[in-house]
């Protein structure tokens, strides 16, 4: 796989219909060396299934429920690109092990989860700030936190040596997402965190708020996660974070225990999220009063999907030292994601 462009690089990816993994897959598919990858997708359904063939992918009709398929699938991939819970996971490492078994050489596999998260109820802000760069904060994160059982799984097995495991993780991810996908009606442009909280508050025609809103967390448009997973996909073919050239910054791009890699450009409080969920609704006609107001525990439970509290009342705080340092560059900063919030609420409404 290594130094022989001319060889195919095959890349598996799960949730190609999704948020990130569209617009993973639609830097694949736009990248100046696609024609050296040969990527494999899985998907619900045969009728996208067949749109994405239409459009040179190799679309297999399946879900993560699907433990052989997805162990065969990652056993033929050089990269699994992935965000799936503990049985699909563990069924994408026996395959990548198989693969090590047959060649020798360790595929990579590149994940996507969220493990940071505490109680505040949107009461405080926390003083924790994780770096990606200290690994022993990293390691110290209990397996209580969300999907951190996944993650320890796939560390566990790059220190079996069989995989090389890079682990990514967004803050909150905003703006629309754009490209082939989205315009064929193949992938999902919207994020969930934001428009969750845009929907529940027109439903009660006034911004809210969970608790105070102190609580804090860091913010990534969604092109630029996209960006760091090509950086990281580069860096894993071609040892080199630049495309050609090896990069001074080479030395920061590693994997395993010290694979982590947060993408964040700048942090916010959910207050000031709403805040500029109430201006909007005040602009387009949708509420009298911009100022947010605490949602009842009636309005929490009627207005929020299962699972959605805990990533918007809760602490999530962290720096991408380590995605910076191997090259990723973020431009957009809390204040364009603010700005954004109003085409949330817009697109809420046609």
């Amino acid at each position: 796989m290594h130094g022989h462009l001319t060889i195919k690089t095959h890349i598996f990816l799960t949730g190609a219909t999704g948020y990130i993994g569209g617009s993973v897959l639609a830097r694949l598919l736009c990248h100046p060396r696609s024609d050296t990858f040969q990527t494999t997708i899985l998907v619900r359904s045969e009728s996208k299934a067949s749109q994405f063939r239409s459009m040179g992918i190799s679309a297999v009709v399946g879900s993560y429920n699907d433990l052989d398929l997805l162990s065969q699938l990652a056993e033929e991939a050089d990269i699994v690109i992935a965000c799936v819970n503990l049985n699909a996971a563990k069924a994408i490492l026996k395959g990548l092990q198989d693969r090590y078994k047959s060649t020798g050489v360790p595929p990579s596999l590149i994940h996507t989860v969220s493990v940071l998260i505490d109680d505040a109820q949107g009461m405080y802000p926390s003083d924790v700030i994780y770096s990606d760069m200290d690994v022993a904060q990293l390691k110290a994160i209990p397996e209580t936190q969300p999907h951190r059982v996944v993650d320890l799984d796939i560390v566990k097995a790059d220190m079996k040596g069989f995989v090389k495991t890079y682990i990514i993780l967004p803050g909150t991810i905003y703006g629309r997402a754009s490209g082939c996908l989205v315009d064929a009606g193949l992938q999902n442009p919207t994020s969930q965190q934001i428009p969750t909280l845009v929907k529940a508050s027109l439903s009660r025609g006034r911004a809210g708020v969970l608790g105070k809103g102190k609580n804090i967390w860091p913010n990534v448009h969604i092109n630029e996660v996209a960006d760091l997973f090509k950086l990281i996909v580069d860096s894993v073919i071609f040892h080199s974070v630049d495309g050609n050239k090896p990069s001074i910054h080479s030395s920061a791009f590693s994997h395993g225990l010290s694979g982590f890699y947060f993408a964040e450009n700048g942090e916010h409080t959910l207050y000031a999220v709403s805040e500029a969920i109430g201006k909007a609704m005040v602009d387009l006609g949708k509420a009298k009063n911009a100022t947010p107001t605490t949602f009842t525990d009636d309005e929490t439970q009627r207005l929020f999907p299962p699972g959605t509290i805990a990533f918007l009342n809760s602490n999530a705080r962290c720096r991408a030292d380590r995605s910076k340092a191997v090259g990723w560059k973020s431009k957009k900063t809390t204040k364009d994601m603010l700005v954004s919030i109003k085409e949330e609420v817009h697109s809420v409404q046609m």
